[in-house]
């Protein structure tokens, strides 16, 4: 099923089109053909995600044991990457997934992110290749992190995975903060509110960035889908 980048999204309409009651952060190998994380850059996020290479790669965290009465408070337990049944968590998938793709065994993982940016609103980042993970220590414990790179023409999962695919860079999220309070959470050409796509004014193709405010507005599907790659 295609879906439409940097498009805003509800938590319903996210698990329609996965197809799929999306109940954890981590959701691995949906259909056989994708996996999806749901993350936050938010300052109260309770996982430390983060972006490096001007929006290219996101190296996103793992996620806890869940709270329980035998743990009380999971952020000083270690993350597992298994039951204790010996299963795999959705820790141990994916880091087993970007192991095998870090040493040549099997193709990257197509990953579609989703980004909550406030509460009720999420944000569609597209897909990401998943090409490496570690365990490295935190405060208290040892948490799970994953590499995974912006790629463009990777939203087909008919289509075999392309190891060449170009690389992007996904709007930063105090951008998209910052452009939803100018814009009133509206269109900017319509006042639409439904349907919504963070729009580059000077397309990236075309030189524009992602970096500032200035250079993204709010558009309704229609408009966006109108505007193209036109330089208006």
């Amino acid at each position: 099923m295609d879906a439409v980048r940097d498009n805003i999204i509800s938590y319903n309409e996210m698990c329609r089109r996965e197809g799929i009651s999306l109940q954890q952060g981590m959701n691995y190998g949906l259909g056989g053909s994708h996996s999806v994380i749901l993350m936050s850059l938010r300052p109260n996020a309770p996982y430390r995600d983060y972006l490096e290479d001007s929006g290219i790669t996101l190296v996103y965290e793992g996620h806890d044991i869940p709270k329980s009465t035998l743990f009380p408070n999971p952020k000083i337990v270690d993350q597992p990457l298994k039951y204790p049944s010996g299963g795999l968590t959705q820790n141990g998938k994916f880091h087993a997934a970007a192991q095998a793709t870090k040493f040549g065994q099997r193709h990257p993982e197509r990953v579609r992110v989703y980004e909550k940016i406030r509460p009720g609103i999420w944000s569609y980042n597209g897909v990401f290749h998943l090409l490496d993970s570690w365990i490295e220590p935190d405060d208290f414990r040892t948490v799970c992190k994953f590499k995974l790179i912006a790629v463009e023409g990777e939203d087909d999962f008919e289509q075999p995975v392309q190891l060449d695919a170009q690389r992007r860079r996904i709007i930063p999220t105090h951008v998209k903060l910052e452009v939803w309070k100018r814009d009133g959470g509206k269109c900017s050409l319509c006042s639409a509110t439904d349907e919504l796509h963070f729009d580059h004014i000077l397309p990236f193709a075309k030189g524009g960035t992602s970096l500032t405010a200035t250079n993204v507005q709010l558009l309704c599907a229609r408009h966006n889908l109108a505007k193209k790659d036109r330089i208006e």
